[in-house]
């Protein structure tokens, strides 16, 4: 491990430093040895031809026969096709008009009053984008106060639900869901809509959908005459999605500069396609990742951004790293095991939580470091010659030089301020880093056959639910012998446990035992 004026030198040749995006990238804390860049050179330059089909229309997620077009999303004319280029350009337009419209009045509420709150429905990509957006950039003077729905739970959709209180009656619901099928978003706008109805309000007034044409989605709006609809695009992914009708409607909608955000991510887009690696700060994420993991993801990655704004970009990022990266096989058939694990808090919040473990506990792991150089300060000094965002600062400073003291590597990305182009240029960054990286490993990005699974294996539980309610009469019976006159003996537990919740919610009755093979279940 280098030290002094070693690692002053380091520090010097491995910064990155990229003025016309106000962005910097330190991976001198990253310990690759002398010929690990020029060793893996060879399949970065791969990389780059592989996002340049990428960027040109290729058919990236080969199991749905995909093109993957995030990078269209900011700059229209870079689509493969005339017709694609239109449709961007025409939904931005859109969405611009009917946020101004919404602001000025002119789109009222059934009762002839502004509408004044936001109401976001959706899940995974068409929530965890506009979360981390909304809780960067809106400010006390938003246009309007948005919530969000990111759940099927129906405590938390009720909280919710409370905190919007009597202003449900100018609320606009977004519901945003690709095919309307998407059974969490539904459940969430089944409940908002209960809680309409129950106030004698008619939900379709003040409700829009973001989703595909032709969709379960789009055709219920279009049937119930939904205030508007705006789309989604087959070639966009959920975890990609920030940057279409997803994010930016939300983000309109609370007064946020959508056209910065846009510009910010255009330029880093720039910045990312030179294919001068020393030069280009998401190929050198990707490979630091390569690096710190081993190329088999053997360790985690902590987020720790120093800024409140950025609280939830560790959020954020769980999905778009671990969504794409988590990957069973290669696209050779391979069984690979792949995927960096995510997770994260913010400076200087760790310094009591988990850094302790962080520096003196398991080497498990390796930190990303968000450094922002301006900070939002009256002056207040809180020592002599000392501010609060000295101290944040300082703190970054001090657990980042504590943990390379005990052989934890980092990195740290330093951008200017957090305001709507640097989100913007940290969500393009990390989108194409993440292509690079299954690029470097020969894994596809762009699919997600465990969410699929996940899906599935859901719908059989709920259909096992189903039948044990149709099951179930006045005897009682226990879970091994419901699951064997349901000819699903190899699913006991799962008996117990779905019998377990619906005599917990008043569906059945049960009788506890002194274990779960002697607790007995019978119709309510």
């Amino acid at each position: 491990m280098a030290s002094g004026k070693a690692l002053w030198e380091r520090f010097n040749q491995s910064f990155c430093n990229c003025p016309s995006i106000e962005l910097s990238l330190d991976i001198s804390r990253i310990d690759f040895n002398d010929t690990f860049m020029a060793d893996m050179e060879p399949r970065m330059q791969n990389a780059f031809v592989e996002m340049d089909a990428l960027e040109g229309g290729a058919i990236a997620n080969a199991d749905e026969q995909r093109m993957v077009g995030h990078y269209w999303l900011r700059d229209p004319g870079l689509a493969p096709t005339s017709q694609i280029t239109s449709e961007i350009r025409d939904t931005l337009s859109k969405i611009k008009t009917f946020a101004d419209d919404i602001h000025a009045g002119r789109i009222q509420t059934p009762a002839g009053r502004k509408f004044t709150q936001v109401l976001s429905i959706g899940i995974g990509g068409s929530a965890l984008g506009p979360m981390f957006v909304s809780d960067a950039l809106a400010t006390t003077t938003a246009k309007m106060k948005i919530s969000f729905v990111d759940n099927t739970d129906p405590g938390g959709i009720a909280r919710t639900l409370s905190r919007i209180g009597n202003h449900l009656a100018e609320t606009l619901v977004i519901v945003i869901t690709k095919s309307g099928g998407t059974p969490d978003t539904r459940n969430g706008m089944a409940l908002v809509r209960a809680a309409y109805v129950d106030l004698g309000l008619d939900f379709a007034r003040h409700a829009v959908a973001v989703t595909m044409q032709g969709s379960k989605m789009d055709q219920l709006a279009e049937s119930e005459k939904w205030i508007t609809r705006f789309a989604m695009f087959d070639w966009i992914g959920g975890r990609t999605s920030e940057l279409s009708a997803v994010g930016l409607l939300p983000a309109a909608l609370e007064g946020i500069d959508i056209d910065s955000m846009l510009a910010g991510a255009a330029a880093c887009d720039v910045v990312t396609r030179n294919k001068v690696t020393r030069q280009n700060p998401a190929a050198l994420i990707a490979l630091m990742w390569y690096s710190a993991t081993n190329g088999r993801g053997l360790k985690d990655m902590v987020v720790l951004p120093y800024k409140d704004q950025l609280l939830l970009l560790s959020r954020y990022l769980q999905q778009l790293v671990m969504e794409s990266l988590g990957k069973r096989l290669d696209r050779d058939g391979k069984r690979v095991d792949q995927g960096i694990s995510v997770y994260g808090n913010k400076g200087s919040t760790d310094q009591h939580a988990f850094v302790q473990q962080l520096r003196d506990g398991i080497n498990n792991f390796f930190v990303t470091f968000i450094r922002v150089l301006e900070f939002d300060s009256d002056g207040v000094e809180v020592e002599q010659g000392i501010t609060a965002g000295d101290y944040l600062h300082g703190f970054l400073i001090g657990t980042r030089a504590a943990l390379y003291g005990n052989e934890r590597q980092s990195m740290t990305l330093s951008i200017a301020r957090v305001d709507a182009h640097a989100v913007g240029v940290l969500i393009a960054l990390f989108e194409r880093a993440v292509g690079f990286y299954g690029s470097l490993v020969n894994i596809n990005a762009y699919h997600q056959p465990g969410v699929e699974a996940g899906k599935k294996a859901a719908a059989a539980v709920l259909s096992l639910q189903s039948q044990i309610m149709a099951h179930l009469s006045d005897e009682p019976q226990t879970a091994e012998e419901i699951a064997e006159s349901l000819g699903e003996g190899e699913e006991v537990e799962t008996v117990y446990l779905l019998c377990e919740h619906l005599a917990s919610n008043g569906r059945a009755v049960g009788t506890h035992g002194g274990n779960p093979a002697e607790t007995t279940f019978q119709s309510k």
